[in-house]
């Protein structure tokens, strides 16, 4: 498979031979029904060498499958505000920034006129650009992140989220210090009751695994080290808080203390992942915030 910012090609193999186009590309390309769908429509979407095709047409060995990628303008993109956005990593598919604290992912009727991850990005990529996170982190959390320029892209990394292609690590400093200093978390998270925000942990809830251990400690605080297996919301604030020792700064799941630190403890860390056009390896850090390393 070869690519450009716009389009994916493909030459079928011998494994091809015979099928239909829609399962080469679902098969091969791993294109979701409804991208498949979308793209059909348009008169340079979907080509078999060279020309437009139906999706129930017979792909044979050798044939140069190509499709379109790119998102169609949106009308219903953010505005765009312009931002000095940390980029760790950029190519034509993918955008991996180092969020600061304090900057919510997508705009809400709470944060009117204030800069979010998405208004940056729409100033960043063009206002007409769809806006596709792919690993959403809470306002208060710094640290990596990772948006897909197109939905094709965003589609491929969120079904590698939480596998082998797809592992992401954090940095938090605790209250106390866990016992053992190492181990497995595993709790169902579910929402609380008469809550929209806050969660708690449920027997009738969705699993949830996360790794921890004790990189250091100061002054009755743990720096830790830890890796979520599940995607919940808030799961790694939940699950600390769950056995005794919350994140500082937590209002939320701990007890608030803005002159120690101004918003939870939690830093994306670390990012590896598998391209998911190119296949290159990457493993990506960010450095820890200076509101953390004072802590620690």
């Amino acid at each position: 498979m070869s690519s450009g910012a716009q389009r994916i090609e493909y030459i079928a193999g011998v494994q091809d031979e015979g099928k239909k186009l829609k399962s080469v590309l679902r098969c091969a390309l791993g294109m979701s029904s409804s991208l498949i769908s979308r793209v059909k429509l348009l008169e340079d979407g979907i080509l078999l060498n060279g020309q437009r095709a139906f999706t129930n047409a017979a792909v044979h060995s050798g044939d140069a499958v190509s499709v379109r990628i790119a998102d169609e303008p949106s009308s219903a993109a953010v505005e765009p505000m312009a931002y000095p956005l940390d980029i760790v990593f950029e190519d034509e598919y993918l955008v991996v920034i180092n969020k600061p604290g304090d900057m919510a992912v997508h705009p809400s009727v709470f944060l009117k006129d204030k800069c979010t991850v998405a208004n940056a990005m729409a100033a960043y990529l063009g206002e007409k650009t769809t806006f596709h996170p792919v690993n959403r982190l809470d306002r208060g959390t710094t640290g990596l992140m990772t948006v897909a320029k197109s939905a094709y892209v965003h589609e491929l990394l969120r079904r590698r989220l939480h596998t082998g292609e797809f592992m992401r690590e954090y940095r938090a400093v605790v209250v106390g210090v866990p016992e053992p200093p190492a181990g497995m978390i595993e709790l169902p998270i579910a929402r609380e009751a008469d809550s929209v925000v806050k969660r708690t942990v449920a027997e009738d809830g969705d699993p949830s695994r996360t790794y921890y251990e004790v990189l250091s400690v100061k002054e009755g605080r743990a720096f830790v080290r830890l890796r979520p297996f599940t995607g919940r919301t808030h799961q790694l604030r939940v699950h600390m808080a769950a056995i005794g020792h919350p994140l500082a700064g937590d209002w939320l799941y701990g007890t608030e203390d803005r002159e120690l630190i101004a918003r939870p403890a939690l830093h994306s860390y670390m990012l590896s992942v598998r391209h998911p056009v190119t296949g290159e390896p990457l493993e990506l850090t960010a450095p820890i915030p200076p509101d953390m390393a004072a802590l620690i």
